[in-house]
């Protein structure tokens, strides 16, 4: 079963970041991580996030230089001397906390440690106001020699454009205003748009995220777009927008609803407000699930169509449903790769027991196929996720039977609405769902490093 022992670390090291137990007798520091298992120095203890108000001013002619101004809104999860929040890169030009100027210093690599002027009470809400310019962090990625800008990616991406408590247990609402100069240029990110503001030869672009988001599905692409609007048929908006060079990936991005219809059909109501889809030239760097708005190659998606189904199940797992830790990946990268089999069964007729059966008998010669435990993968992090993961979930729909797995999907996104789970959660539910012990169904196929035994790899059908 998966060790769960981090979890009483991070309650006691983040000094009761979910809120439990009692209060420390004296001011103390929040931790300087947050105890993940596979990244213990993400995040940080002693509050929680509620909101991120993120301004940048960006000039493509100087791609390596940011100007930005970040407001986080918080509450101290304990009586709280210290605290930390994640950026890396930049200079800090002053940090205020409530509108007080706070002591600041960096500390190796990426921790830049807050002391308020005064301590911070448990359940203190407080505004915490960071100043900063100069070379961004490694995430900030130009794309063009002309300056343009792509930034998204995991697990580590937003302490590299702004302050934050860099770890998807703590999600957060998300705004962010920014400013380019007035000559062709738009910015893309989470959420919904604002009516851009023009002003003295610049343009300033406006995005809000008002369901809580994990830091690193947070984003923005920098470039001249051609945008493209829309709405689906419940009214839902579409923002769509293709940088140059990746036009010729329109007509997939017209299928949209399509998938969106399919999408809805298995995992229930779509759980945000707009949707659509930014597409990049090339076809190499694949997908990425920003929240709202999936980043796509163009090259890919014209020749990977799945591309799209993949990166919009995201939306339902892992983006409204979030990872606990960062070992319980395979929560969004098995389903959504099994999300692309669904599809091809769907809409492209494919025999997905014979596909099966063709990708057991290549994988049984290949031990290595089977080291990496899908609910514990370790520093691999995604490990089979991408291979096993739909193997092992196909499986279990043979074992238990399409009605107890198709309702497993849709209760799953349900259940866990803009919150976070573990792999054990999921397990829980399937057996609820199903009604069957299910615990060497997930033994042999979630946290073994060898091939699951017949009994296992062949139930139901898969037997033929």
């Amino acid at each position: 079963m998966l060790n769960s022992s981090w979890i009483p670390a991070l309650v006691t090291g983040s000094a009761l970041l979910l809120g439990l137990g009692t209060a420390s007798a004296a001011p103390s520091p929040g931790s300087d991580g947050i105890g993940d298992p596979l990244y213990p120095q993400d995040g940080n203890g002693g509050y929680r996030v509620s909101h991120y108000d993120v301004k940048l001013d960006y000039d493509p002619a100087k791609p390596d230089f940011l100007v930005g101004d970040t407001t986080v809104d918080a509450v101290a999860t304990q009586d709280l001397s210290q605290f930390d929040l994640d950026l890396e890169g930049f200079t800090v030009d002053s940090v205020t906390v409530d509108g007080v100027p706070a002591a600041v210093r960096r500390a190796p690599k990426h921790e830049l440690v807050i002391t308020p002027g005064q301590p911070l009470a448990r359940g203190k809400r407080f505004a915490v106001r960071v100043r900063y310019s100069g070379r961004p962090g490694v995430a900030w990625s130009t794309a063009s020699d002309q300056g343009a800008v792509h930034v998204f990616g995991e697990p580590h991406t937003a302490s590299g454009w702004y302050p934050v408590n860099d770890h998807p247990s703590d999600k957060a609402t998300f705004h962010v205003a920014v400013t380019v100069p007035d000559a062709g240029w738009s910015v893309l990110a989470n959420g919904a748009p604002e009516t851009p503001i023009v002003r003295n030869g610049k343009k300033t672009f406006g995005w809000t995220e008002n369901r809580p988001v994990a830091s690193y599905l947070t984003g923005l692409v920098i470039d001249k777009f051609t945008v493209r609007t829309s709405k689906l048929a419940d009214g839902t908006p579409v923002v769509d927008a293709y940088a140059p060079g990746a036009e010729s990936a329109e007509p997939f991005g017209r299928r949209l609803p399509e998938v969106m219809d399919f999408l809805v059909s298995k995992f229930g109501p779509y759980p945000f407000s707009s949707v659509g889809g930014i597409f990049y030239p090339g076809d190499s760097g694949g997908g990425f699930e920003l929240q709202q708005r999936p980043v796509y190659p163009g090259g890919i998606a014209a020749k990977d169509f799945t591309t799209i189904v993949h990166e919009l199940a995201h939306q339902w797992y892992g983006n409204s449903v979030s990872v606990r830790s960062w070992r319980d990946v395979c929560l969004k990268e098995c389903f959504a790769t099994y999300t692309e089999w669904l599809w091809n069964e769907a809409k492209e007729g494919h025999d997905l027991d014979a596909e099966y059966r063709q990708k057991v008998a290549a994988a049984k010669a290949d031990p290595e196929f089977w080291q990496s435990p899908l609910a514990d993968p370790g520093k691999e992090l995604y490990g089979g996720s991408y291979t096993v993961g739909p193997l092992m979930l196909h499986a279990l729909r043979r074992t238990i039977g399409d009605a107890a797995f198709f309702r497993v999907l849709k209760d799953w996104p349900r259940e866990h609405r803009y919150g976070n789970a573990a792999f054990t959660d999921f397990e829980q539910l399937a057996r609820r769902n199903s009604g069957q012990d299910l615990r060497g169904f997930f033994q042999a196929w979630a946290y073994s490093t060898t091939i699951p035994s017949d009994q296992y790899l062949y139930p139901g059908t898969l037997r033929g």
